[in-house]
């Protein structure tokens, strides 16, 4: 429900939305590049003018709303800014309170050992660790749900050494990849996948054949 959400930021995140509006937070899993990404870039190949993967994730939440002709949904997208530049909502918030995924902070770590460092969250699946992405917001602001009951995230990482050190490496050392890793997964990134996310974005295009 919006509603959660809404308790736990700060006003100037607040989705403007009654309480009990029904919402739905999209993940992609490991699988994405290949069952939806590398297809749709092969059928939009002259369309791609800016990010594939946005574009990708928009053309395929698009088409879902079509499935809803009798309702209004209102998509909001990961990469969409305000004019004040700052995030539409909040998506490792949205994933921890729609109990998709864990939002692990320096609040949870009760012998914080960063001093005045600014150490930032990650949010962790319990199926696929850190090898997973928040893509948008669906919202169905017709939908009323009072009696939609919160579940609460899976605590896969329930040490307090072991949120130590993923806090560590994804705050220190991200390029490498290991805070994904934080927990045994069933799946995860491809070897291809992980050269793209690993180029940086300007360079991309080339990978999937296309130019600029």
């Amino acid at each position: 429900k919006v509603g959660w959400y809404n308790a736990v930021v700060q006003p100037a995140f607040h989705l403007p939305y009654t309480d009990d509006t029904l919402a739905f937070v999209v993940l992609s899993t490991p699988s994405m590049f290949e069952k939806a990404l590398k297809p749709f870039v092969n059928k939009e190949r002259l369309k791609i003018i800016r990010d594939p993967v946005d574009q990708c994730v928009s053309y395929h939440l698009s088409r879902l709303k079509e499935k809803f002709p009798d309702q209004t949904v209102d998509i909001m997208f990961d990469y969409e800014l305000l004019p004040n530049r700052k995030p539409k909502f909040l998506a490792q918030t949205a994933a921890h309170v729609s109990g998709a995924a864990y939002y692990y902070q320096r609040k949870d770590v009760k012998l914080d050992p960063w001093g005045k460092k600014k150490i930032f969250g990650v949010c962790i699946h319990p199926r696929y660790g850190g090898w997973f992405a928040i893509r948008g917001l669906l919202l169905f602001p017709d939908i009323q749900v009072p009696f939609l009951e919160q579940c609460a995230p899976v605590d896969c990482v329930s040490t307090e050494e072991q949120r130590i050190e993923l806090l560590e490496q994804f705050n220190f050392h991200w390029q490498d990849t290991r805070y994904r890793d934080i927990i045994e997964v069933k799946e995860k990134y491809s070897e291809e996948q992980k050269a793209y996310f690993a180029t940086p974005p300007a360079e991309r295009l080339k990978l999937l054949g296309l130019t600029q």
